[in-house]
């Protein structure tokens, strides 16, 4: 863990993955991160899939490196209890409601500094998941065998909700925007950012909204094989299946090299009259044909030996794994400086935890910490960040407002 925002406190009141994502990030880089839960745990605590000891491992690794505070939510004390954190802290990222208890216009009475980001579902406040603006974005649409009919072919989701972190990680971005917007005025500001505009946005940024107003249709189908230049997956001689990438000059001709086609390929580029080197477009179109041939080539060569040749011509290529394998693969993880020691999880499970994705030449990563236990902090961030006395957090404790370490949870 770095310490760049080492001096930052931020509050988050969220559940499930984009809130929490966007408070993981700020923590990993240093930034003293506070979770705000029910006492009971929130929507998310007991997320799929659990432990015999019924901790959550979803949980427990979005909320690594932060503290947690619970609270009894559903009160009135309890509620104002988070908003004094709120206005004492100046920094938000929920994903609440705008008219919650959190809402950034009413803590900003007295807290004109604050800066909030807020997730939110549609920009117009309808609610949204990852799974339902991926259906609206159209690419579940896009993907699938070429050979589907668009007529009646069904949607294929994605099974990791990559706008939720997408979404996290441009949240982090906006928080740091919005201090550096305080740094520069000396005001408070409050940021949305709804998970459709995320998702429809990134569509736009990427070029496919312009494509398909071009067009007037949508693109077709293409199973494996990359949109607008060479790369589908290939099966050796011994049943391995891998993917292949080329996208620029120098990536096709390691391909070529690798695979041994020189001279088909040319043979190919001299009948269509096409320069396959000098084309990402003539690669693409010609796709069906040039598939057979390293697809005849792959055939020839058990994976070993393809992967030794590829990764010498310097080709863009990578072997297809489950997750499990991914898990257990030790240049992915155990030789991987991205993971470290398992720390003390409060599922008792150890596994390599990941420290930042941002490596900083010079400087060391640290090892990773743990999730708290829910409510691990109550005490410690009365009494730090709101100046109660311990008399004053035990009558909290007695009356339920406050709840303590669930690490004897059952």
């Amino acid at each position: 863990m770095y310490d760049l925002l080492s001096g930052l406190k931020i509050v988050e009141v969220s559940s499930f993955v984009a809130s929490p994502t966007a408070g993981l990030y700020c923590a990993q880089f240093g930034a003293d991160v506070v979770r705000i839960d029910h006492k009971a745990g929130g929507l998310d605590y007991d997320r799929y899939m659990v432990t015999r000891e019924g901790r959550s491992l979803a949980w427990e690794n979005l909320n690594r490196a932060k503290k947690s505070l619970a609270l009894d939510l559903t009160s009135a004390e309890g509620r104002e209890i988070a908003a004094e954190l709120v206005r004492k802290t100046g920094q938000l990222i929920t994903n609440l409601p705008v008219d919650s208890f959190m809402s950034h216009a009413q803590l900003a009475q007295t807290c004109p500094e604050l800066v909030s980001v807020r997730i939110m579902g549609w920009h117009d406040g309808r609610q949204a998941m990852d799974f339902t603006v991926n259906a609206a974005s159209g690419y579940p649409l896009m993907t699938g065998p070429e050979e589907w009919d668009p007529a009646t072919a069904p949607p294929v989701n994605q099974v990791m909700p990559a706008w939720d972190f997408i979404t996290g990680a441009y949240c982090a971005f906006t928080l740091l925007a919005g201090l550096r917007h305080r740094d520069r005025t000396g005001e408070g500001i409050e940021l949305r950012v709804p998970l459709g505009d995320v998702a429809i946005g990134t569509m736009a940024n990427a070029g496919a909204m312009a494509e398909m107003l071009y067009r007037g249709a949508d693109r077709e189908r293409l199973g494996n094989a990359i949109w607008g230049a060479f790369g589908r997956d290939f099966l050796s001689r011994d049943g391995k299946r891998f993917m292949v990438a080329a996208l620029t000059p120098k990536q096709w001709r390691a391909t070529v090299e690798a695979f041994g086609l020189a001279a088909e390929v040319a043979a190919l580029e001299a009948e269509l009259g096409a320069d396959f080197a000098a084309s990402d477009h003539a690669r693409f179109v010609n796709r069906e044909r040039l598939f057979a041939l390293f697809q005849s080539a792959a055939e020839s060569h058990d994976y070993a030996d393809l992967a030794q040749r590829l990764a010498r011509a310097g080709a863009t290529f990578e072997r297809y794994r489950t997750m499990f394998e991914a898990a257990n693969d030790p240049d992915l993880v155990t030789n991987n400086p991205l993971f470290g020691p398992s720390p003390a999880n409060p599922s008792g499970f150890a596994y390599p935890a990941t420290r930042s994705f941002a490596n900083v030449p010079g400087q060391d990563r640290g090892d990773p910490r743990p999730a708290p236990y829910l409510g691990e902090h109550s005490e410690e961030v009365l009494a730090e960040s709101l100046g109660l006395t311990s008399g004053q957090i035990g009558d909290l404790i007695d009356r339920g407002i406050v709840a303590t370490s669930d690490k004897d949870k059952k």
